[in-house]
């Protein structure tokens, strides 16, 4: 019955606005469970990540959210509740939270189920990623001199996933793995991206790393890299700053393990904290 509701089989064209807002109102107080609480937690969350979004209920009581065109529809089913959006193929997903409908040509869902937790930096950025696919097409970063992803300067995981997520080719899989391997390493990492290059560190106690990419590898700066035992092999002008560059093939993960270790543990550097 989903299915056919939503490829326009059933001709039903359904209300937007405040009447709309009312109904998704009347719906989240109807449920008596925690499916009422997270519906709610997911319209917060779509409705911050684009305030611009209308709220529409349509195919005779189904929530959606739509910006040129639907962006998601959610609701609550027996067991679970699921988030479904229209262009879900052709939106990026580092964080693989599509985990239903993953076959469709178009579309990929979300199954929410009591307990599970919500990654909601990961969740607005394919809000606003479906936003932008509704009003200008597919979004493509453009790739600078060496392959180096343009990605605008934002603070957080999602501009840092956009970033892995562009990297070309075998790239790609290395900065998925050494994301992972410094948020294995360092639990309370924070991200940023700034002039097109993904930053690493701690709250209060600067960056201590840095992914770039070239043609042929993949830069991984250490800032205090002299202070690290070994340093790491490669060094330039700044005395304190040594780096290691990952050609195709992979890179040797205890190594890069040590190091990130130890250079979360010292003073790194505040550079554009001040700016």
């Amino acid at each position: 019955m989903f299915n056919r509701m939503w490829s326009g089989r059933l001709r039903y064209r359904g209300m937007s606005g405040e009447s709309a807002s009312r109904k998704i109102d009347e719906r989240i107080a109807e449920l008596d469970d925690w499916r009422g609480e997270r519906l709610s937690e997911i319209r917060r969350i779509i409705r911050k990540a684009d305030p611009e979004l209308v709220e529409g209920w349509k195919w005779m009581g189904t929530p959606t959210w739509s910006r040129s065109g639907v962006v998601a529809v959610a609701d609550a089913l027996k067991g679970r509740v699921k988030v479904t959006f229209a262009h879900g193929a052709e939106l990026a997903d580092p964080k693989k939270l599509f985990n239903a409908g993953l076959d469709g040509s178009s579309r990929r869902a979300i199954d929410l189920f009591e307990g599970d937790t919500i990654d909601v930096a990961a969740f607005q950025a394919l809000v606003r990623e479906a936003v932008a696919y509704n009003t200008t097409g597919p979004v493509e970063p453009v790739l600078l001199s060496g392959g180096n992803p343009q990605i605008a300067k934002a603070d957080g995981d999602a501009p840092v996933q956009a970033y892995i997520a562009a990297m070309p080719g075998w790239k790609s899989e290395v900065g998925r793995r050494l994301d992972e391997l410094i948020e294995h390493t360092v639990p309370d990492v924070r991200k940023a991206v700034r002039w097109n290059s993904p930053f690493y560190g701690i709250e209060g106690e600067g960056w201590f790393l840095n992914v770039h990419v070239f043609t042929r590898h993949v830069k991984v700066t250490f800032f205090q890299g002299a202070s690290l035992d070994p340093p790491p092999p490669l060094s330039g002008k700044d005395p304190d700053s040594r780096w290691v560059n990952i050609r195709e093939g992979g890179f040797e993960e205890a190594q890069l393990e040590k190091w990130i270790r130890q250079a979360a543990a010292i003073p790194g550097w505040h550079g554009f904290d001040t700016l």
